[in-house]
């Protein structure tokens, strides 16, 4: 396999796990629409602190936990200003 042919392969499957995480980001989308809050924030959230408790494991530095916890208070402080 020649360099541009295996660019090319990469290319095509980011491209195909891009689509893949849109189609999962839409189908996420039409479960709240279609669910109260009470049902799927909990499984939110357990996504979230998995996520964090992940990259607590892996030793990530105490400037970019910090920086997670600012944008998460953030986007909680927008989400408060919207409603």
């Amino acid at each position: 396999m020649t360099d541009t042919d295996e660019r090319k392969h990469l290319d095509e499957n980011r491209e195909r796990v891009r689509e893949r995480r849109i189609e999962a980001v839409k189908r996420w989308v039409e479960y709240i629409q279609s669910e109260p809050v009470d049902v799927w924030g909990p499984q939110q959230n357990a996504v979230v602190n998995g996520q964090l408790e992940a990259a607590q494991a892996a030793g990530v530095s105490a400037a970019h936990q910090q920086h997670v916890e600012d944008v998460a208070a953030a986007i909680l402080a927008e989400q408060d200003d919207s409603a």
